[in-house]
């Protein structure tokens, strides 16, 4: 497939598909957690977080926030941008890799 000189990245989609994955994704970028229902609680890996508890990610919507400290998204993008600080535009292409979909429109 051809790309064009300035590509669009497929945001949406990206993060349409990696709900279908949510759980997967947690797991991986978030060792140690637990999943009750559709949350996956786990310690926030960027500050000392003692126990798990604030920090939560809705594996069904791609919802997270950590309530200690009030951060949070509305997708596994946004996520992934957080955990490895990258810009939303370098994780949605990280996300559209490991899960297999194109990240261009």
């Amino acid at each position: 497939m051809r790309r064009r000189h300035n590509p669009r990245i497929a945001f949406q989609h990206i993060a349409r598909s990696a709900l279908l994955h949510g759980d997967t994704i947690c797991r991986r970028w978030l060792p140690g957690g637990r999943l009750c229902g559709c949350e996956y609680t786990v310690k926030n890996p960027r500050r000392m977080d003692r126990r798990a508890g604030s920090f939560k990610v809705n594996i069904a919507s791609g919802l997270w926030c950590d309530f200690a400290t009030g951060e949070g998204g509305r997708d596994f993008i946004s996520l992934g941008a957080y955990l490895f600080s990258l810009s939303q535009k370098q994780a949605a292409c990280n996300l559209a890799d490991m899960i297999g979909v194109d990240a261009y429109e």
